[in-house]
């Protein structure tokens, strides 16, 4: 992917394709441009998507202007997520509905929409509290991760996606910070020869209820979408009611030949979302819908505003070169109620004010030639992201704005450049190779000084140099063999940086953490059959973790000898011939697939944690299962009719780095049946699915180092959605 824009790449599935794919670097060329022939990726547990079939799987291949290869060349592990929203079986609504069938990617659902999703990738990004951290997002070639490394996926227009693309490894590290995995959304463009109509509606166990409509058109020269939707739930546990709203538009126009210029627009309001809290293992197993008495006496949650704009511009300059920019601002309110009044004269504030402009721009060239004959690419580019926040703490007086106790105006920058190319030096090996500078600045302006809480003011920069290289050997049509080698970064968040040791002045001396990374794998594919497997490798230097916790103010310090090792191994296939299925021209009766995760991550120096107590060396990095395991099943017995089964493993996860509190292992089995018939012009698509049908306590996701001990949020029991599509 190359920071700028996209490329026109054609993915030939029986049939060729244009699909829109952001370039960030080299691997531009097969990495991400998967457009829904991933490996494990053609139906994963929780949608009904159009699935390759035995026929057509060999034939997979993608060609950037002369160039040609297969889908998998390359050397990286990568999935593509193809998402159909009018015949998924599930209410798309969470990436974690998506993303379940990805090896080495841990997506969990909290339950709760004042904190988002959990989202970790080889075990980077298990950490966090609270939104995603770690991992690098983007719908639609738009950076949804904040330059301090900080990300949203509850902005996500899954309602209107077409897949998801998940990039691990190495080469995930030219998306510059806090590149532990990269997450990409991409919407579909609008049609070329008319228009099109989408409505649905769905409702579901504890209060669920979901509602959207989408409208496309266009033609050769100019098109448009436009989608909205709406979500609620009363929430599995007591106090964790949801309410959000969303609309988003997008334009793409091809003035002049070569030249194409895609509008977007985004707005994003959740005007509820409450918080339960985390619960202790005793509260838990006592009864898993409870929220602490501190949720309801102070009101937790949060609500949210977000707008969001942006345009990417894509120019053939010759046969062999091409630009691409990207240009993009938005804002975002927050207003949220923590679990404590924060009335100490040093503490932050029980209510968090926030006010939030940031955007970015970046530029990219192209070039594409040969060397002895064979395919050469050179690409380079420029980016720039920034963030302002202006940010004031109250206290919380029972859910009410009490005295202020915080005001700051925190900044956030991040300058990439990057170089690359990808070379293929003999028919059966190809090379890829870059290097990405980064300089990432965070600042704190404090305009609240008082006796008990001095100046925080300060500023620190950081850079780094990242280098990958990746070889592949084609060893046979049917089988690739790659390796590749990297080194990356991840700056402190700016809520990191806040507080200093003993609750004085903020502690920007903080260091960045590093990385080196190494993998190797395989990709086979054969009568209608997928297989990856990867060994991957990573060792991370000045890792930050909590030091202390004092009045609501954490404090964060630098620990080295983190390691993350693992083995990840993905299976997709087809089998008993072919049924039609209006609408999309048939397909294999029974499809499966399955993805396992083996993830060794540990200390491997001891240090002292918040509590005074020595964490020792060996000890597990929390928030991670050693090993997680998912399979689907789909059966067509008749051509309208889908029936499914999901089962989801994962073993135990603790939740404090002294690894006396954890969440033991489970088995969830999910089922799921869909519908299509057509009436007139109108495609109907009718699902319903059980999940958890065996009814299964369990802690669906911890909350790392929590400081109360609360570390547990307890998953729902046996639920069930029903809903209905329509397609014009």
């Amino acid at each position: 992917m190359r920071p700028g824009g996209t490329q026109r790449l054609a993915v030939r599935q029986g049939h060729r394709l244009l699909i829109p794919i952001p370039a960030r670097h080299a691997l531009a060329l097969a990495v991400l441009a998967l457009a829904g022939a991933g490996a494990h990726a053609a139906d994963a547990p929780g949608t009904e998507a159009a699935v390759a079939t035995a026929e057509t799987l060999p034939d997979v291949v993608v060609s950037a202007t002369r160039s040609e290869q297969r889908r998998f060349d390359a050397p990286a592990a990568v999935d593509s997520v193809p998402v159909d929203p009018l015949r998924s079986a599930t209410p798309l609504v969470n990436l974690s509905e998506v993303l379940a069938g990805v090896p080495g990617v841990a997506v969990r659902n909290r339950q709760n929409y004042s904190q988002d999703l959990q989202l970790a990738v080889r075990g980077f990004g298990t950490r966090s509290t609270f939104g995603v951290r770690g991992v690098r997002l983007y719908v639609d070639g738009i950076p949804a991760t904040m330059p301090d490394g900080q990300g949203q996926a509850s902005t996500a227009d899954l309602a209107n996606a077409s897949r998801v693309e998940v990039l691990r490894g190495p080469f995930a590290q030219m998306y510059g910070n806090a590149s532990g995995g990269v997450v990409h959304v991409f919407t579909p463009d609008p049609p070329k020869d008319g228009f099109t109509g989408r409505a649905s509606t769905g409702f579901g166990s504890d209060g669920q209820w979901q509602a959207g409509v989408a409208l496309a058109g266009g033609n050769e020269r100019l098109g448009g979408t436009l989608d909205a939707w709406t979500y609620q739930t009363d929430g599995y546990r007591d106090h964790s009611a949801a309410r959000r709203y969303q609309l988003n538009a997008k334009v793409v126009a091809q003035p002049a030949s070569g030249t194409r210029v895609t509008g977007q627009f985004n707005y994003f309001n959740q005007p509820l979302a409450q918080d339960p809290l985390g619960l202790t293992r005793a509260q838990a197993d006592a009864n898993p819908r409870q929220a602490v008495p501190a949720a309801t006496q102070f009101d937790s949650g949060k609500n949210v505003e977000q707008a969001q704009a942006g345009v990417v511009v894509d120019h053939q300059l010759t046969e062999a070169d091409s630009l691409s920019a990207r240009l993009y601002g938005g804002t975002r309110n927050l207003y949220q109620r923590l679990g404590f009044s924060g009335a100490a004269p040093n503490s932050a504030g029980g209510i968090v004010d926030l006010d939030r402009t940031y955007g970015g721009a970046a530029l990219s060239w192209s070039r594409r030639t040969t060397a002895n004959g064979l395919p050469l690419l050179w690409s380079a580019g420029l980016e720039a992201n920034g963030m302002r926040d202006g940010r004031n703490g109250y206290v919380n007086q029972d859910g009410t704005q009490g005295a202020l106790r915080r005001d700051e105006t925190n900044t956030a920058t991040d300058l990439g450049a990057f170089a690359q190319f990808d070379w293929t030096f003999h028919p059966a090996w190809q090379l890829v190779g870059g290097v990405r500078a980064s300089r990432v600045r965070l600042g704190i302006d404090d305009h609240f000084i008082t006796a008990a809480s001095p100046n925080d003011s300060g500023s620190s920069t950081y850079s780094n140099v990242s280098p990958v290289l990746g070889l592949v050997w084609h060893a046979l049509d049917s089988l690739n063999v790659y390796a590749n080698l990297g080194r990356g970064f991840e700056t402190p968040t700016l809520t990191e940086v806040a507080y200093g040791p003993s609750g004085v002045g903020s502690n920007l001396g903080l260091q960045a953490s590093t990385s080196r990374q190494g993998e190797i794998g395989i990709k086979w594919q054969a009568a209608g059959q997928r297989l990856e497997a990867a060994f991957f490798d990573a060792s991370s230097h000045d890792e930050v973790v909590p030091l202390s916790n004092n009045a609501g103010r954490t404090v964060y310090q630098n620990v080295s000898g983190v390691q993350r090792r693992g083995f990840e191994l993905g299976w997709r296939g087809g089998f008993l011939g072919q049924v039609g299925t209006p609408g999309q021209g048939g397909g294999s009766r029974i499809e499966a697939g399955l993805a396992y995760t083996w993830l060794d991550a540990y200390f491997g120096d001891s240090f002292v944690n918040a509590q005074g107590q020595t964490v020792a060396a060996g000890n597990r990095l929390p928030g991670t299962a050693r090993h997680s395991l998912s399979a689907d099943l789909s059966w067509r017995p008749l051509a309208p009719l889908t029936l499914g089964a999901e089962m989801r493993v994962d073993s135990r996860v603790y939740a404090d780095d002294l690894n006396t509190q954890a969440a033991p292992g489970y088995a969830v089995f999910n089922l799921r049946a869909g519908y299509e018939l057509r009436i007139g012009p109108t495609r109907l698509y009718v699902f319903g699915r059980i999940d958890n049908i065996t009814d299964r306590r369990y802690i669906g996701s911890v909350i790392v180092n929590e400081a109360n001990g609360r570390y547990f949020e307890p998953a729902p029991g046996r639920r069930f959605f029903v809903g209905l599509r329509a397609a014009l």
